[in-house]
């Protein structure tokens, strides 16, 4: 398995236990297509969440995959997700609960840490 896809999934299982251990329920995809990797229930609201793994401050937001063509690069549409969650390599995690619709990257700041964001919207 490739290194870069080990962090994705450490920083997948990371976002299942920190948001079960608030409380939501959490669904997974059956289909790696989709362009979210996980569904929080809170309280009967469905938030759709794109989950990423960051060692640097940026954290890229493109999705790359491949065809019989080539490689396919899409940034995020409007509606694609609801939030990405962001583990960064120190531990820390982040959540950005804004559009990031045609962005390539966000550099998540001290209010985007996890526990903040979910106390401005008053979530715990």
């Amino acid at each position: 398995m490739r290194f870069t896809q080990r962090k994705c999934d450490t920083a997948v299982a990371q976002a299942v236990a920190t948001f079960t251990k608030l409380g939501f329920d959490v669904s997974l995809p059956f289909t790696e297509s989709a362009a979210y990797d996980l569904i929080i229930d809170i309280d009967g609201v469905l938030k759709k969440v794109q989950v990423k793994f960051c060692s640097k401050k940026e954290v890229g937001l493109r999705r790359i995959h491949s065809n019989s063509s080539g490689y396919i690069v899409k940034k995020p549409i409007e509606n694609s997700f609801d939030w990405v969650y962001i583990l960064n390599s120190d531990g820390v995690e982040y959540l950005i609960p804004y559009s990031l619709a045609g962005r390539n990257s966000v550099t998540p700041q001290q209010k985007d840490e996890l526990g903040n964001v979910l106390k401005e919207l008053k979530i715990v």
